[in-house]
């Protein structure tokens, strides 16, 4: 049987993780609030650059597309069979499946092409991390970007845009992303998303809208120049929303992971308390009964 140090010592520990538990619930619940206005400032401008974007697309002609060098985001490049795989986890731990469920998706993906040679783009040190212990598949990771969550702003958005751009121009053939999109404060969402080329996107836009919006407008300087300086920062707006998405999703993760710890612990201590005065309550009860034998010894 355990003894009464040793039980009052378990429960201390259990205080003091409880403590850290709460506050770094706390830290995520103050910082969640910020996160969402965020992504809702965000959204808009993308969905809306988006729309404008494909919309141009669409009034495109079959010449328009050998102007420029950003018309290369549109189509398959004829590369070797080279992709570019970003994979965006948190910086830290404790955060319940947040990073698993994206590292889960993200070797089930390495695993459907591993008949061609992967680059891989690590956001945050938990990713980055995974990936250099993997042995057995073709892959490298040329670039990572850690130590950006909680606080990634447009600045590393644009960093990592430009990254991937010189993958896609030079070596690679496709790009995709794999991160948590930001459903609910009790709910995240794996998106695994072929980012590049841009083509099969647009084409279900067309599918799904039917006739052009943009079909009556005559446009100064021309189309093809407008959507050459437009795909640039609709890529980069893209990615600052997933980075968004994700950070808020990760906050959401951990608030909820800290506050399950939390009330574990409270349970566990509970338990150790009722643990305790039980075998306090044995000690008594045996350091009695010793007294009355040896009352009942010294009268007989």
């Amino acid at each position: 049987m355990a003894s009464l140090r040793d039980i009052r010592r378990h429960i201390s520990s259990v205080k003091s993780i409880k403590q850290i538990t709460y506050a770094m619930k706390m830290v995520a619940a103050a910082r969640i609030k910020k996160a969402q206005n965020k992504i809702l400032n965000s959204r808009p401008f993308a969905e809306k650059m988006e729309e404008t974007i494909k919309n141009l697309y669409m009034e495109m002609e079959e010449e328009d597309f050998n102007r420029s060098p950003a018309f290369k985001l549109f189509e398959k490049q004829d590369k070797s069979n080279v992709g570019v795989l970003v994979i965006i986890t948190s910086d830290k731990g404790l955060c319940g499946s947040f990073n698993v469920n994206v590292l889960k998706r993200a070797v089930l993906w390495l695993k459907e092409n591993k008949d061609k040679e992967t680059k891989v783009i690590a956001v945050g040190k938990k990713g980055r991390d995974f990936c250099r212990r993997l042995k057995g598949l073709n892959l490298s990771m040329p670039y990572e970007l850690v130590g950006i969550f909680p606080k990634a702003g447009y600045a590393h958005a644009k960093l990592l845009a430009e990254n991937i751009f010189k993958l896609y121009e030079n070596e690679a053939d496709s790009v995709t992303v794999i991160y948590n999109r930001f459903k609910s404060m009790m709910a995240q969402e794996i998106i695994c998303n072929k980012f590049l080329p841009l083509k099969r996107r647009f084409l279900e836009f067309q599918n799904e809208f039917g006739e052009n919006k943009l079909s009556d407008f005559d446009f100064e300087p021309a189309k093809s120049l407008l959507l050459s300086s437009l795909l640039p920062r609709y890529v980069k707006a893209q990615i600052y929303k997933i980075l968004l998405e994700s950070q808020a999703a990760e906050l959401a993760a951990r608030m909820n992971a800290m506050e399950a710890a939390s009330g574990n612990a409270s349970d566990i201590i509970e338990e150790l308390t009722l643990k305790l005065n039980k075998t306090r309550q044995a000690m008594i009860t045996t350091e009695l009964n010793e007294i009355v034998a040896g009352a009942g010894a010294l009268e007989g």
